[in-house]
């Protein structure tokens, strides 16, 4: 943990001058013992060519042992991979797996890319409520550019639904909510 603790400082250039190089070999260490963080957040010094050379079939590796076990951020990033088909073959199946493994840990990135799954039916059955339920979820969450989108998404595909339609997708959305993203069906 240490380890981990140590890389993330270097990677914010809190407390130490930024230094992606000591971040990477620092997560390196942790994420060799099994800290999901450390493989998530070495995934996403892969991904980025931050310290090391952009490599998305590395990230994906990473992303893969920091998601089996359980870590959210690393099963959302796993998604994006699936579903633009970087380092892996495009699956919007898988993609849409993913991002509801890490939109039921409230992972509103997450939440508002199964939006767009269910609004475009890629990986899943088209369905404008549940599109409608996940980008609400996310939207609320969200905040910056993201949160914009997510909300004018929300609001675009409002516009093909009917009013009943809407009032089912707010509904499942309180009760998604209130159960902490356990019963969203």
């Amino acid at each position: 943990m240490a380890q981990y603790n140590l890389g993330l400082m270097y990677d914010n250039g809190t407390g130490v001058a930024q230094d992606y190089k000591e971040a990477v070999r620092l997560y390196g260490l942790a994420a060799a013992q099994g800290l999901a963080k450390a493989q998530s957040n070495l995934g996403v010094m892969y991904a980025n060519g931050q310290g090391v050379a952009q490599d998305y079939k590395e990230a994906v590796r990473l992303y893969g042992l920091a998601a089996a076990q359980g870590n959210a951020k690393a099963q959302f990033n796993l998604g994006v991979k699936y579903d633009n088909g970087q380092g892996v073959a495009q699956d919007y199946k898988e993609a849409a797996r993913l991002y509801g493994l890490a939109a039921a840990q409230g992972n509103a990135g997450a939440q508002s890319n199964l939006g767009v799954m269910y609004s475009n039916g890629q990986g899943v059955a088209q369905d404008y409520v549940r599109a409608h339920m996940w980008y609400n979820l996310g939207a609320s969450s969200l905040s910056g550019e993201e949160g914009k989108i997510a909300t004018s998404n929300r609001d675009n595909i409002a516009k093909m639904m009917t009013p009943q339609q809407i009032a089912e997708a707010q509904a499942m959305a309180r009760k998604c909510q209130a159960s902490n993203f356990k019963k969203c069906d």
